[in-house]
């Protein structure tokens, strides 16, 4: 079993590479990537979208520096693959390198897994959860400002803030502890 670890190779000292993993709307992650280049960056930006997890092992493939794991609440199949992803990710990427993106949450009659499914799978990785309807273009592009930023940090190109720091910054002090859920 091959494992994603965050220091498999060296950093790019003007790139960033984010791994948009999980979900099941090629065409919506597709666009949320787009939506990504989009964005002024001074880094090189690059995306990779992967329907799961281990990549293929190819030595030309850059450092990753940020993995999304995009959940649609639609798919319980979904879910199931993310957690299956989950697996193949080497636990010190789970140190501010990790983030969930949940989709489909402003249609709860059509959801097959309750919010509070994903909320404790955040909480048991420790990582941040961030919530945004893809299928409209002005969240979609608010999200991908955002990941961008979140990239930029965790690659190591926003000076004074680490990666470790990020995640401390995003949770916040009213969010349920894990048991409360």
């Amino acid at each position: 079993m091959s494992v994603l670890r965050p220091l498999d190779k060296l950093p790019d000292l003007n790139g960033a590479t984010i791994l948009v993993a999980g979900g099941q709307g090629g065409c919506l992650l597709q666009r949320l990537a787009e939506s990504m280049l989009k964005d002024h960056c001074a880094s090189e930006l690059r995306v990779h979208l992967a329907n799961s997890l281990p990549l293929p092992s190819n030595v030309n493939r850059p450092r990753i520096d940020l993995i999304v794991f995009v959940i649609n609440l639609h798919s319980k199949h979904s879910f199931r693959n993310v957690e299956e992803c989950l697996n193949h990710v080497d636990s010190s990427f789970f140190l501010g390198k990790v983030c969930f993106l949940v989709t489909g949450a402003g249609q709860e009659s059509h959801c097959t897994i309750h919010r509070n499914t994903v909320i404790k799978l955040a909480h048991t990785y420790r990582s941040p959860l961030l919530f945004c309807d893809l299928e409209v273009e002005s969240f979609r592009a608010a999200a991908a400002q955002r990941l961008v930023r979140m990239l930029q940090i965790c690659a190591g190109h926003v000076p004074g803030v680490s990666a470790l720091n990020l995640l401390s910054l995003l949770r916040s002090s009213n969010s349920p502890a894990p048991k409360e859920l």
